[in-house]
Formats: structure tokens, sequence, C-alpha cells
């Protein structure tokens, strides 16, 4: 009797992995669906609606119309001499995509049950493609905010851009980190508990106020410094802060406050990854 051949396989798929194995390569391997995933989450939102992608620029323009009355109006909140528009869609976009990323992923595991329980591939998969979506969106408004800054330039804004600025890379990164740690963490829980998913739901856009979204650091803490530390300690602070001050330059720039984002995000990102690896062996059996 011959042996038989030897058997080459490209893909070993194994029930037990380690959880800090992040299966980069499989990952990789997979990377076409992952872009068609990317696809299929930006058709199916605008699918059967009018205006389609324009409202990519329609919503932040009605939040910052909405923020600039009740804010800069009526409640006469600081912007740091920042025209109150542009001020705020600087801080809704970063927000917007930060909170989107998160809301996503946290029920990542639900929504995508009938695919996940049949088919193999990379769990890591589904958020990243969360994420990558998401960054389209945030792509197109933040083409918005530069359109916006062009506009009050012309009109004799000093636009004072710094070499903070070059930041920008990194501080999106981070946002896209920390949505994708805290939406992991949180889409494990979701799998057993699914009343979270509505505290999320709720809870996240409160968060919002805990953020330099709708006013400047620095009035916060010299309006309400007992409870500034909130917000200073808020890891998406530091970031709103940077964006501010690299593009607009005028806003808050600590080393300490953006290494201290950065050390955060590092670590909830790690927890998340160990927490939706270790889920993903047996989500389907309480999804």
């Amino acid at each position: 009797m011959s042996r038989p051949p030897e058997e080459n396989w490209d893909i070993e798929i194994s029930p037990k992995h380690s959880l800090f194995d992040l299966r980069v390569k499989d990952t990789w391997h997979y990377r076409d669906l992952l872009l068609l995933l990317v696809r299929r989450d930006f058709v199916a939102f605008y699918k059967q609606t009018i205006l389609g992608p324009i409202w990519f620029f329609i919503q932040p323009a009605i939040t910052i119309l909405i923020y600039t009355l009740v804010f800069s109006k009526l409640a006469n909140i600081s912007t740091n001499d920042i025209p109150p528009p542009l001020f705020y869609l600087a801080g809704t976009i970063m927000w917007n995509y930060f909170s989107d990323c998160l809301i996503k992923t946290s029920t990542v595991f639900k929504d995508n049950a009938a695919v996940l329980g049949k088919v193999y591939f990379p769990r890591l998969i589904m958020p990243l493609s969360i994420v990558l979506s998401n960054l389209v969106r945030f792509a197109v408004q933040f083409v918005l905010f530069i359109v916006l800054m062009v506009f009050y330039w012309s009109k004799g804004f000093t636009i004072a851009s710094n070499m903070a600025v070059f930041f920008f890379p990194v501080i999106i990164l981070l946002i896209a980190a920390l949505g994708l740690g805290l939406g992991m963490i949180i889409s494990a829980v979701t799998t057993k508990y699914r009343d979270l998913a509505f505290v999320v739901t709720f809870g996240v856009p409160l968060l919002m106020y805990a953020t330099t979204v709708i006013y400047p650091l620095s009035v916060a803490v010299a309006k309400y410094p007992k409870y500034a530390w909130i917000i200073k300690y808020n890891p998406m602070t530091a970031l709103i802060e940077t964006f501010r001050y690299g593009f607009l330059g005028k806003g808050t720039f600590s080393w300490g406050l953006l290494g201290y984002s950065a050390g955060i995000t590092a670590v909830i990102l790690l927890i998340g990854i160990v927490i939706f690896n270790k889920v993903e062996r047996t989500f389907v059996d309480t999804v």
C-alpha cells in the first residue's frame, strides 16, 4: 500500500488558541472579505434613501446649527474666539466617529449571529469592518470641516495651524482603537445581557457632555474646577483638544494628557481583544 501524499493546508482552524493571539495573518488573508463588508455597510445604510451619501453632510450641518443656536447664542458658552460653527464641527466629527465605532461594535455578535454561526473567518474582521466603514464617513465630514475652515479664512479669520496638525493620523488611530476596544468589551457582555445594548445607545450621547465637544477645556477648568478632572481625564478630551489646536491654533495641547489618552486606549484595546477572543468561541451558544 502506497503512503498518502502529504497534505499542505493554507489555513489551519483550531478550537483553542491564545487569548493574545490576534490572528493577524488570518485577518490579512481575509482582507477581501473586510473590504466587502465595508462596502456592504456603506450601501446598506443609504440604500433606498433619497439623498443617499449627502446625509454625510446634512447630519453634521444640522448638528452644528443647533449647537450654535443653543450653546453659543442662548447659553453664551465661549469657543475660545473660534467661530462657533467651526468649533462645534471640529468636535462633532471626532465624537461621531468614536461613538459610531463604539455603538456599532458593541452589538457586533448579536447583529451578525446568523453569519458568524455558519461560516468561518477571523471574527475580528467584523469589528474592523465597522471601524473602516465609519472612517469613510469621517473622511467625508472632514472634507466639510476643511471647506468651512477655508471659508472662514477667506472671510478674514486667522487660521493659525501648527505642527500639532501632524498628530492627526495618530489621533484618528487612537479614536478608532478606543471605540473598537470599548465596543468589543461591551459586545462580549451583550451576548448574555441584552439590556446593556440599550444602556450604551442611551448613555454614549450623554457621555459627549463630559467631553470637550461643545466647550473648550479651558472653560470647564475655569468655571467648574471641582468637576473639571472628569472632563480632563476623559481619553477623548485630549484627542479633540489636540485636533482643534493643530488645525485651528487654539485649544489645549498637553503631552501629558495626550500620552495619558494613548496609554488608556492601549490598555482598553488590549482588554477588548482578550475578552473578544474568549467570547467568540462560545457566543453562538448564548446569542
